[in-house]
């Protein structure tokens, strides 16, 4: 008995490595399969193409408020024309109810705000290079500053409680209440630059020249000898008059204007960067308006607060003003011809794309193919999803007939109205829902080098001889587990929307934004999407070039039988 109990328990254990060494065979075989379909004999790799609709949606204004950044200049774009980009801010001050002290004089007064990018190297003698990435263009510009008279609100008081008021590109806060112009130009400030030979400080012209250059500031040790005392990152600095910035906080000491944030944002209303061309020229800048050193600073001197034997002794001191709580980007479009609305029923042979208030695309996966002759609620979607999936009688997934591997939607570039300059990135999200697709959320990101982040989802622009300047020719979006939640999870066949993007990241960390619609409906384009001058044109689903159609192109397995 015991013997035979012992025999039992060989079989079942040879019976259980079988059924291993079985499912091992199995997977192995599916996975040479997909690496060589000579060597699979019990799996076929396809691939099918499959239609698509696309089009091009142009964009009513859209929210520029809480973009974390603000952009600024001037881009011309030879398919598109030209977009310039102004922003307006409040300001924050570094402390409140300030005692300055007695015998005040102002030094000077420092408006610095860094561009965005990275520090490449630095040499034995401590030189810094960098590597800006946030300028397009090394033309100068001219940026007029003016006192603002607009209150940039907190809350919207048309809307729910503490709803948020929204701002957009058009200089509004709603398609019935505009800015006008003549209250953002307030007061102009003027620039100023040091004189050696008088002590005093000279007006000079508003012109900013665009240098990867950083600063270094200089002072004296106690020794009295010069030495470095800060380096700063590449960016725009430049002295403004005193005399205003005196009358405007010093002379206010003791005041209740000084007291607290909100008497302060009432008393001054904040700032107004307008950007204009110079010989009809100019760049485009993206600054780092939220960085901790972004800022106005008031360097003064004052009558020393301790007893010393010297009446008059002096030392220094500084108020600094931060931009924000809020800014406002304002864009003014100048193009070459308006973007037309596409067609969403049969698609368009072009997709305009263009950041800022620009355009998108739209895209319907598996529409506008004839519905089932036999039966007039099936539909492209329903018979593919029936080639790949058994379902219940309530359409829930039961098994898979097909395994997906990969599915990819591809994009060519229209190299005849593209003249460089087009996009690295597109991004492309679920219009519905808001968001992202699953893809993005599982490919890996990089934070350090965004142009890196979320590659194998959203692949960058493929360029003529993988050259950086080189024309572009495609992007491929792979939308794998978009497919396979359509399939397996029962998702909703959603519209999905592709839009041009500067940092892929961003899409991460910050909800969309609104754009303002005639009927208040509640649609939001990508935060990349805004910040970007960029654009592109791309063949779609109705384009004469065969070739550069666009497909979605699914490879899957399925059994050789």
């Amino acid at each position: 008995m015991k013997k035979n109990k012992f025999a039992l328990q060989i079989a079942v254990f040879a019976l259980m490595v079988t059924s291993f060494i079985a499912c091992d065979k199995d997977f192995s075989t599916l996975d040479s399969d997909i690496l060589n379909d000579d060597v699979a004999t019990n799996f076929d790799i396809v691939s099918d193409q499959y239609n698509i609709i696309t089009y091009t949606e142009a964009l009513d204004p859209v929210q520029t408020n809480g973009l974390g950044l603000n952009t600024l200049g001037i881009y011309d774009d030879d398919t598109y024309g030209r977009t310039t980009s102004s922003f307006v801010s409040q300001l924050t001050t570094s402390s409140f109810s300030t005692d300055f002290g007695d015998g005040v004089k102002i030094d000077s007064v420092v408006l610095y705000m860094p561009y965005f990018g990275s520090i490449e190297d630095v040499d034995e003698d401590n030189n810094v290079t960098y590597e800006i990435d946030s300028v397009f263009g090394r033309e100068p510009m001219r940026l007029r500053l003016f006192e603002s008279n607009y209150f940039i609100r907190d809350f919207d008081p048309n809307g729910e409680f503490e709803d948020s008021q929204a701002y957009f590109s058009n200089k509004s806060a709603s398609a019935t209440e505009t800015i006008d112009e003549s209250v953002l130009e307030g007061v102009e400030l003027g620039f100023v630059d040091y004189n050696e030979d008088t002590g005093e400080y000279d007006p000079i012209d508003n012109i900013i020249d665009i240098s990867e250059e950083g600063y270094v500031l200089k002072g004296l040790d106690d020794e009295g000898e010069p030495q470095v005392t800060q380096r700063l990152f590449p960016g725009i600095r430049v002295q403004l008059d005193t005399t205003y910035w005196h009358n405007k906080i010093i002379d206010k000491e003791g005041d209740a204007v000084l007291d607290n944030q909100n008497n302060f944002s009432e008393y001054f209303r904040g700032l107004y960067f307008k950007a204009e061309p110079v010989d009809d020229d100019g760049s485009f800048l993206i600054l780092n308006t939220g960085a901790q050193n972004s800022n106005i600073t008031i360097y003064y001197t004052r009558l020393t607060a301790s007893t010393t034997d010297e009446e008059d002794a002096t030392e220094q001191a500084t108020f600094v003003l931060g931009f924000g709580p809020n800014r406002v980007n304002f864009m003014e479009n100048d193009f070459n011809a308006p973007i037309a609305d596409g067609n969403p029923t049969t698609g368009d042979s072009r997709l305009y794309l263009k950041g800022g208030e620009g355009s998108i695309a739209r895209i319907k996966l598996f529409d506008g193919e004839d519905l089932d002759e036999d039966d007039n609620t099936s539909n492209a979607f329903e018979t593919w999803k029936n080639e790949f999936v058994e379902t219940d009688e309530d359409g829930k997934f039961v098994r898979s007939k097909r395994l997906i591997n990969e599915a990819n939607l591809v994009f060519y570039v229209d190299q005849n109205m593209v003249n460089g300059n087009e996009p690295d990135r597109l991004f492309l999200y679920d219009i519905d829902n808001k968001s992202p697709l699953t893809d993005f959320f599982i490919d890996a990101g990089n934070n350090s080098l965004p142009s890196l982040s979320k590659f194998n989802h959203l692949g960058p622009l493929q360029r003529v001889d993988d050259e950086p300047d080189g024309d572009g020719i495609k992007y491929k979006l792979k939308i794998t587990e978009h497919i396979k939640n359509l399939l397996i999870r029962d998702s909703t066949n959603v519209e999905l929307g592709l839009a041009v993007s500067l940092n892929v990241n961003l899409e991460d960390i910050l909800a969309q934004r609104q754009v303002q619609t005639a009927d208040d409906s509640d649609f939001t384009i990508p935060t990349s999407s805004i910040i970007t001058p960029r654009g592109t044109v791309l063949h779609g689903n109705n384009t004469e070039d065969e070739s550069k159609k666009v497909f979605l192109e699914i490879y899957y397995t399925e059994p050789n039988n």
